[in-house]
C-alpha cells in the first residue's frame, strides 16, 4: 500500500473508489465501509483510496484537554493495508487546516488528486469548516465532477451502533472483551518498555513495566487483565496490572505484565504490542505480599483456562 503525508508528492490518479474519515479504532462499521471500497474497487479495477488525518481531529478542536485515541496512525495504516486497500493519504490536521471550505476540501483535495469514480462514505460523516460537509454536498457536486455516491447505513447488533465514542466508553470502564466485540478485535497497542521496581522479581512473578508509544493512547480502567504481547511476530499470554499497587502503598499509576512460562529476557526490544482480552479484577490492597502472590497465582490458573479461547 502506498502511504502518503505530503499533497504534492501524491501521483495523478486518473479514477478511484475513495473513502474519508478519521476511521479511529477501525471498528466493525468502519470495516463494512473499507469492504466496500475494495469491493467496488477490483470490480472496477481501479485504485481504492482512504483519505484520513493525523493527528485526531477533536485532538485539535476539542474543548476537552485530554482526547485519548482507541489507534495510533502506524496501527491504522497497518490495518488498512490488510483490509486491500491501495492507497491512503495521511492529511496532517492542524488547525489552519480546519478552517478548510467543504468544497474547498472536496475540489482541491478528493478530486484534483484522486480523481474519485465512486466516494463511499459513512452514515454520520462529514468534513470541512464547520462539518459543512456531507452527504447532501457530495450527492450535490456529483454531476459536476462525475462521480458516484454511496452511503453506507448504520451498522451494529441489538439495536446498538458501533461507534468510537461507545468504544472509548468501555474501555475507560475496563469492559475491554465487550470492546472487542465491535472492535472485530482485542483492544491493545503499542508500548514501550520502562525500567521498574523489581517487586514482580521478588514475589516471582516477573514484569515487564510499560507506557503507550503514543502519548495519547487511551488506557484501560485500572486493574488485573488477561493479556498477550507480541514478541518477535509471536503472541505470548500473560496478565498486566494497572494501577497503584495499593498492597505497597504506592501512589503513582503504572502499568506492568507478566508473561506465562517464559524468561523475561525474552522482551529484548525496547517496545511491544499487547492486548487486553479480559478484565480479571480490581486492584487490591492485600494484608501482605503472601496474600497478594496466593491471589495472582488464582488469577494465572483462571488465564491459562482461557488461553484456548483466543488461539
Amino acid at each position: 500500500m502506498d502511504v502518503f503525508t505530503n499533497i504534492n508528492k501524491i501521483p495523478k490518479i486518473n479514477g478511484s473508489v475513495l473513502t474519508i474519515g478519521s476511521f479511529d479504532g477501525l471498528h466493525l462499521g468502519h470495516q463494512e465501509v473499507i469492504k466496500k471500497v475494495v469491493a467496488y474497487s477490483n470490480a472496477l479495477k481501479i485504485p481504492s483510496v482512504v483519505v484520513t488525518f493525523e493527528p485526531h481531529p477533536k485532538m485539535i478542536l476539542s474543548k476537552k484537554k485530554n482526547f485519548d485515541i482507541l489507534m495510533n496512525i502506524n496501527d491504522k495504516i497497518s490495518l488498512l493495508e490488510k483490509f486491500g486497500i491501495d492507497a491512503t493519504f495521511v492529511i496532517p490536521f492542524n488547525f489552519k487546516f480546519s478552517t478548510t471550505p467543504a468544497k474547498l476540501f472536496l475540489k482541491s483535495i478528493i478530486i484534483e488528486k484522486f480523481h474519485p469514480t465512486k466516494i463511499i462514505i459513512g452514515y454520520d460523516h462529514h468534513f470541512g469548516f464547520k462539518r459543512k460537509g456531507d452527504r447532501k454536498l457530495l450527492e450535490s457536486e456529483s454531476a459536476k465532477y462525475g462521480y458516484l455516491i454511496e452511503v453506507v447505513s448504520k451498522v451494529g447488533h441489538k439495536e446498538k451502533i458501533y461507534s468510537s465514542s461507545s468504544i472509548r466508553r468501555l474501555i475507560k470502564n475496563g469492559e475491554v472483551k465487550r470492546a472487542s466485540y465491535d472492535l472485530g478485535r482485542a483492544y491493545g497497542f503499542e508500548v514501550t518498555v520502562v525500567s521498574g521496581s523489581g517487586r514482580g522479581l521478588d514475589l516471582n512473578f516477573p514484569t515487564a513495566n510499560f507506557i503507550p508509544r503514543f502519548e495519547s493512547q487511551l488506557i484501560p480502567f485500572s486493574g488485573v487483565y488477561f493479556t498477550r504481547g507480541k514478541i518477535n511476530g509471536k503472541w505470548l499470554y500473560g496478565m498486566a496490572n494497572l494501577g497503584t499497587r495499593p498492597t505497597f502503598k504506592e501512589k503513582n499509576f503504572t502499568m506492568e505484565m507478566n508473561f506465562f512460562d517464559v524468561e523475561l529476557d525474552i522482551v529484548s526490544d525496547n517496545y511491544f504490542q499487547i492486548q487486553f482480552l479480559e478484565r480479571i479484577r480490581d486492584e487490591k490492597n492485600f494484608n501482605s505480599s503472601k496474600d497478594l502472590v496466593k491471589q495472582l497465582i488464582k488469577d494465572k490458573m483462571y488465564c491459562l483456562k482461557r488461553i484456548n479461547t483466543y488461539k
